[in-house]
């Protein structure tokens, strides 16, 4: 049996909900890449700690508050790169979506410099809750 990557460890670490607590895994020049055609305001590139929040916050306000990250899996790929394969849920005009999305991190001296999310827009699911 071996060790957990220490990317793994230090992704782990991270609380999404409190971006600033995160501050020493974050290289400063950071970039979160979104990619989601259906969501033409909120697509694009987030720099720095202050930018993640902003994407996150963009989330929440589309969402009233209902976006959710549910990790599925995480592999190491090398010592660069990590992989994380997330459910993502949320309530958007009136109606439960849950979509599958991967997260590719990139890691640079020990902190995370680069990530790209890549929802699975064509494939989002709508959830019927009444059962």
């Amino acid at each position: 049996m071996s060790d957990e990557h220490p990317n793994i460890t230090l992704l782990q670490s991270v609380n999404l909900r409190d971006i600033a607590s995160a501050k020493d895994v974050f290289s400063e020049d950071f970039v979160w890449h979104f990619f989601n055609p259906e969501l033409p305001d909120i697509q694009g590139d987030y720099v720095g700690l202050a930018g993640l929040g902003s994407f996150f916050e963009k989330m929440r306000s589309r969402t009233k508050g209902s976006f959710r990250v549910r990790p599925v899996s995480i592999t190491a790929v090398g010592d660069e790169l990590v992989i994380t394969h997330v459910k993502d849920t949320m309530t958007m005009d009136d109606q439960d979506i849950e979509v599958d999305a991967v997260v590719v991190w990139r890691f640079v001296n020990g902190r995370i410099a680069e990530a790209w999310d890549i929802p699975a827009v064509h494939d989002a699911r709508v959830v019927d809750r009444s059962q």
